[in-house]
């Protein structure tokens, strides 16, 4: 009986085939997982998976209102609070407002506007209004005094004042 001295080599090439399988499984999976995580700490989530809760309910499309403005014809001119010195304040002002009404009815009551804006200039520091924490303050101040002044005159308020010219010396 013959004997057979030959080496199987057959089994040594699987080998390599299940391994070059399994490692380009893994990069697949690494690249999906790592696609996944992004999109989840990016997005806040995964799409389609999302709270069912707001399903019946219609998203209201928010519609662009432009604004309106008004430029006060002449600055408001004060003097303002400093350590020992007289010091003077000049302010351009603008209204803005979302509505045309607002603004007309911000026009009607002028006097009364100009008057406690005014105060409140005058009223500021001369060392907060170097700053500009200090301006944003102003104007912050400016707006609530106006939409005061409207709302007593049972006016809709304005959204903003705004500084086109700021001079303090």
């Amino acid at each position: 009986m013959a004997e057979n001295n030959e080496t199987q080599a057959a089994p040594a090439k699987k080998g390599k085939l299940n391994l070059i399988i399994m490692l380009v499984v893994v990069v697949i999976l690494a690249i999906v997982l790592s696609v996944v995580g992004t999109l989840w700490f990016l997005g806040g989530g995964l799409p389609g998976m999302g709270d069912d809760s707001g399903e019946g309910q219609e998203v209201a499309e928010e519609t662009f209102t432009p604004s309106n403005y008004h430029v006060l014809d002449k600055a408001v001119v004060t003097t303002v609070q400093a350590e020992g010195r007289q010091r003077y304040g000049q302010v351009h002002l603008a209204l803005e407002s979302g509505s045309p009404q607002a603004l007309e009815a911000a026009m009607l009551h002028m006097p009364l506007i100009r008057s406690q804006l005014v105060m409140v200039l005058g009223s500021s520091d001369f060392n907060n209004l170097q700053t500009p924490e200090g301006r944003q303050a102003l104007a912050d101040r400016m707006l609530a005094t106006v939409n005061q002044v409207l709302e007593q005159e049972g006016e809709a308020p304005i959204k903003r004042v705004l500084f086109t010219n700021f001079v303090v010396q």
